[in-house]
Parts: structure tokens; sequence; C-alpha cells
């Protein structure tokens, strides 16, 4: 998208550099500049729409990540149970 208005821009300041342009010149490179405009505003649009799943991905990563938390969270109390179980059947 910005390279496209890079390229651009630099061809406008060579046509310039280089002289006076012609009206035809000026026309192409209007020209030009017209059909970009769509596939910028398309990449644009895939730009926003990458960036709303990249969003949701990260939120099912971090709701993937809170359940293997808690996950290990019960394991490890479940463990210390049993310890605690084994140890009074061993008192006794």
């Amino acid at each position: 998208m910005m390279k496209a208005v890079k390229l651009s821009a630099l061809v406008a300041v060579a046509a310039l550099a280089t002289g006076c342009a012609s009206t035809s010149d000026i026309e192409n490179l209007q020209g030009q500049i017209d059909s970009l405009k769509p596939q910028v505003a398309a990449a644009s649009a895939d730009a926003a729409s990458a960036k709303a799943a990249a969003a949701e991905a990260a939120a099912k990563a971090a709701a993937a990540e809170a359940a293997a938390n808690r996950a290990a969270q019960y394991a490890q109390d479940t463990n210390s149970k049993l310890d605690r179980m084994f140890r009074k059947s061993q008192h006794k």
C-alpha cells in the first residue's frame, strides 16, 4: 500500500526533475495513480482483516493458556491430596 504511494510520488518527482512535463505525461501519471487507488484500498482492507484475525487468535490463545494453567493447578492440588492421603495411611 505505502509502497505504491511512494512509487507514485517517486515517479512524479522524477518527471518534474527531468523537465517540463507535457499534458499527456501528466494525464498518464494521473491514470496510473487512479489505477493504484483501488489496489491501495484493497490492501488496506486486507490489513484490517488480518489485524482482526490476529486479535481473535490472541484472545483464543490467552483463553487456552488460562485453561491450561487451571488444569495444571488442579493436577497439582490432586497430587497434594494424594500425597497427604498416602502419608496419613502410612502414619497409622
